[in-house]
């Protein structure tokens, strides 16, 4: 059986959760570099295209800053950890049903 049969959506939505939240992470480590562009994930298009089969990196964009700094770093604290404590919510809700998924399917097979 193909993963996705066994558990839809949910494993490639853990993939690319965990891979929007290393973006912001980034985002927020390079929050004092001059010039530094912070970079976001359309998770809506990046799950579309995932499930063509295509690559997510037309998914990727750079965030427009409301008021940009001086430097030219387009990091705004606030809007990532914003964007990070939501994105980790649906990270954990993702794992929380593929593990539920995993342990059904581990009963079923024990015949409990």
């Amino acid at each position: 059986m193909a993963s996705e049969k066994l558990f839809g959506l949910h494993a490639t939505a853990l993939q690319l959760r965990s891979q929007r939240m290393m973006m912001l992470a980034s985002n927020i480590a390079n929050a004092a570099t001059p010039g530094y562009k912070a970079r976001d994930i359309d998770f809506a298009k990046a799950l579309d295209l995932a499930q063509q089969g295509g690559s997510t990196e037309g998914a990727i964009s750079y965030r427009v800053p409301v008021q940009a700094s001086l430097d030219g770093n387009t990091v705004e604290m606030a809007t990532e950890q914003t964007a990070y404590a939501e994105n980790a919510l649906a990270y954990r809700s993702s794992l929380s049903f593929l593990s539920g998924r995993i342990n059904t399917l581990s009963r079923a097979l024990k015949g409990e």
